[in-house]
């Protein structure tokens, strides 16, 4: 199977990439390089694996790197709210319009997997299931659910609403939460947390890929157009993850009564759907987190004005 991957050489794209090879399939990856081309540089030696540089805004060049494709799977976005907010203009034009093209362009018969947010639910009292009313509330969750929203009607495209993610992959992401607490507090050794008795549910990066292949490769067992993406038992609170890193590491930690996470990603969800389309998660939080500490034990940020 000839697979497009937008944004493949993003934190999802370059995790996803080597198993579909790995699976027989052709990967074409497209990308604007917008975070190097790093991630991707292994692949190249690899049979079946092809890059192209491109950006999804770009209608020409998107019609181009999609046409023969059997599957796409849409990863190009601005992602998370500090980004979209400090890049607005750019958020909509990639996140939205960007997704518009891809849907557009792409062959009529392709399958499509989109890689949706939990964001998009917002502020939600109770479990969110796939039917619950979708309340966004930050620019990031706005673009997300409005390219959703295109992608669900058409009827071979199936979008993912996937938890919060974590985990290392070659294109390494610290503004993830549990990446961020873990390196936070591995070199800093200081922790500050607000918020802290807000819940959510995260999801391994390997987990996020393996999701993305079943819903290529098992098109027989959807049955809907949406679903959420994770498991029941990774639901946390902030303050849960920073005790279960306090069992592994020496740190301290401030929690603060100031501070607010815009996307208000407060709520637990249901993985029902998922699981009866016959996926379920591998990566258990202390198998995650004894993976990213012991990867990020080895990493420093330098700071290049600085003589310490």
């Amino acid at each position: 199977m000839r697979i497009v991957i937008t944004g493949g050489a993003g934190f999802i794209g370059s995790v996803l990439t080597p198993r579909l090879l790995a699976a027989g399939h052709q990967v074409h990856v497209v990308d604007n390089l917008m975070y190097g081309a790093a991630p991707i540089l292994p692949f190249f030696f690899q049979p079946g694996f092809s890059f192209a540089k491109a950006d999804v805004r770009d209608r020409a060049a998107m019609k181009e790197q999609l046409a023969g494709a059997d599957a796409v799977v849409h990863l190009a976005a601005l992602v998370g709210y500090p980004l979209c907010k400090k890049l607005p203009r750019q958020a909509v034009e990639v996140n939205l319009e960007g997704a518009r093209n891809v849907l557009e362009l792409a062959p009529p018969d392709v399958r499509m997997v989109y890689a949706s947010t939990g964001s998009n639910y917002g502020e939600v009292v109770g479990v969110c299931t796939e039917d619950t009313q979708l309340n966004p509330l930050s620019l990031y969750g706005e673009t997300k659910t409005q390219a959703e929203a295109l992608f669900v009607t058409r009827d071979n495209a199936v979008s993912l609403r996937f938890a919060t993610a974590f985990g290392i992959g070659p294109r390494l992401r610290l503004d993830l939460m549990i990446n961020d607490f873990a390196y936070q507090a591995l070199h800093n050794r200081f922790l500050v947390i607000y918020e802290k008795h807000f819940r959510r549910t995260f999801i391994h990066v390997q987990d996020i890929a393996r999701a993305i292949m079943h819903m290529i490769e098992r098109p027989e067992k959807l049955k809907h157009r949406v679903y959420n993406v994770g498991h029941e038992s990774l639901n946390y609170t902030k303050e849960e993850i920073v005790n279960l890193l306090a069992d592994r590491l020496d740190f301290v930690v401030h929690f603060a009564e100031i501070g607010t996470d815009e996307d208000k990603r407060d709520y637990e969800v249901s993985y029902a759907r998922v699981r009866a389309a016959g996926f379920e998660t591998e990566v258990d939080i202390d198998r995650g987190l004894d993976e990213v500490i012991s990867a990020l034990r080895h990493m420093r940020i330098r700071n290049p004005y600085s003589n310490v």
